[in-house]
């Protein structure tokens, strides 16, 4: 037979194409020909009554199936992979399509067969299949999907998803993928317990991977009992759900622009003027707010700090830098600047390191840098909803945040006492005032003073509020 070539196909029709065929053990090509088949009733057996029946059968359970949720389940080798079998089944009942992918491990203990029977979808277990490598099968495994379980997650897979190897399919798809990972774990208690897995499993979740368990209870091993039971199949499911459909977070579809950090300005190639900033308050403000299922852009100053996951990060040098920047990242719904910027540069960096000399002190002429805050503040066009500074103070904390409120033309003022005694200049806790404009107070300006926290929780209280404000009406 002739080959077949189709063009301008939409990419959702490739995908279902993809997974047809994979389902039927087809090449994309012969999975075409049986649909044409079915489609025009030529060349097909003499007896096609039957397969009339059969293609009809597709087409309803395909139907059916569009809309769901799709999860590929990937067991590997321990004896907790028993429970995978009952976990396909309760996968199923939360309304998923379930791919099994088989580790050479997890064959000891159970079949591909009873992967498929329980799952209606064919099983999956070598990296080199021809069968469904010749698209790529590890890719679509890894993407076409809502989220990859891994259960039972043995403390040897997670070891090479921490290091990044690929070299059975269940390793690729794990690194290929760009969906949610839940991982439930098992194993003995003395290997989860091993400083090895302990590290991995901090590096996995560091990097965004999701685990649940294991639980407490008693072993395979006679007398062995501890931490290191799979979580229930139960439990696995109902966790996967609220991964693949997380429910409506408060700031979903909203923009939030941050800056953290301090600037640096030259004063020659080896010399700056900056600000103490840790940018520590900034960055957990971008993380609960990306958390909170904002679309986050944070401008950074120079820091130590690594991006948090899912935030687009801009890093910058000097004010004038990170200006650039915050015109570039809106429009936004809220901007809060919790940058130490600072206030002044020299007007004339030199351009090689300047020399002590006899004459003394070398003369610098300061001008003042853009001011950020006031800035996006006073526009007339473009001005988010929400903006928001940072008052770090060592005296008069309320009087300057209040003042400071009003100078800069913004919402609310985040003020805190930045004294050495207080500890907090790159400490781990904060103890804020929330200054905002209020027309019920006597002066206009509200204080609301909260205890002292660390930075993680003031970020939450912190996006909390900018959420439920950003519901209000425009005045």
């Amino acid at each position: 037979m002739a080959s077949l070539t189709i063009r301008k196909l939409d990419d959702a029709i490739k995908a279902e194409l993809r997974l047809r065929a994979a389902q039927h053990g087809r090449s994309v090509e012969d999975e075409v020909r049986t649909i044409l088949r079915a489609a025009t009733g030529g060349d097909m057996p003499a007896d096609n009554t039957k397969y009339r029946i059969a293609a009809s059968s597709q087409g309803a359970v395909a139907a059916q199936d569009s809309g769901k949720l799709r999860a590929t389940l990937i067991i590997s080798g321990g004896i907790a992979a028993y429970k995978s079998l009952d976990l396909i089944r309760r996968l199923k009942d939360n309304g998923f399509i379930v791919r099994c992918v088989l580790t050479h491990a997890a064959q000891q203990f159970v079949t591909p067969l009873a992967a498929s029977a329980l799952s209606n979808q064919r099983s999956y277990t070598d990296l080199f299949d021809p069968a469904s490598e010749f698209d790529a099968g590890h890719i679509r495994l890894a993407r076409d999907c809502d989220l990859i379980v891994v259960a039972p997650a043995t403390a040897d897979l997670m070891a090479k998803m921490a290091q990044g190897h690929a070299d059975d399919l269940a390793t690729a798809i794990l690194l290929a993928t760009d969906r949610p990972v839940l991982l439930a774990p098992a194993m003995n208690p003395l290997m989860w317990a091993n400083p090895a897995t302990r590290r991995n499993v901090a590096r996995l979740i560091r990097d965004g991977v999701r685990t649940l368990g294991p639980n407490t209870g008693s072993m395979a091993e006679a007398g062995e009992a501890g931490v290191g039971r799979m979580a229930e199949p139960l439990e696995i499911a109902a966790r996967a759900l609220e991964m693949a459909r997380p429910p409506a977070r408060p700031l979903d579809g909203r923009r939030i622009l941050i800056t953290a950090g301090p600037t640096h300005e030259p004063i020659d190639p080896v010399r700056y003027i900056a600000n103490r900033s840790s940018g520590k308050q900034g960055f957990a403000i971008a993380a609960a707010a990306r958390a909170a299922g904002a679309e986050v852009t944070l401008v950074a100053g120079p820091v130590g700090l690594p991006d948090p996951a899912g935030v687009t990060v801009r890093r910058v040098e000097s004010a004038r830098d990170m200006l650039a920047e915050v015109d570039a990242a809106l429009p936004a719904d809220a901007a809060i600047f919790a940058a130490a910027v600072a206030d002044w540069r020299v007007a004339n960096a030199g351009e090689q390191k300047i020399k002590k000399t006899a004459s003394g002190f070398p003369h610098l002429d300061l001008v003042e840098n853009p001011d950020i805050l006031s800035t996006i503040a006073h526009r007339a066009e473009g001005r988010p909803k929400l903006v928001i500074g940072f008052a770090a103070e060592t005296e008069h904390l309320l009087a300057n945040a209040r003042a400071k409120l009003v100078r800069k033309g913004c919402d609310w003022i985040v003020a805190n006492d930045v004294s050495p005694a207080t500890g907090i200049m790159g400490g781990d806790r904060n103890t804020v005032h929330l200054v905002s404009r209020d027309d019920g107070a006597p002066d206009g300006v509200g204080v609301d003073s909260w205890p002292a926290m660390g930075k993680d929780e003031v970020a939450a209280h912190l996006v909390e509020r900018i959420a439920a404000a950003l519901k209000e009406p425009a005045a």
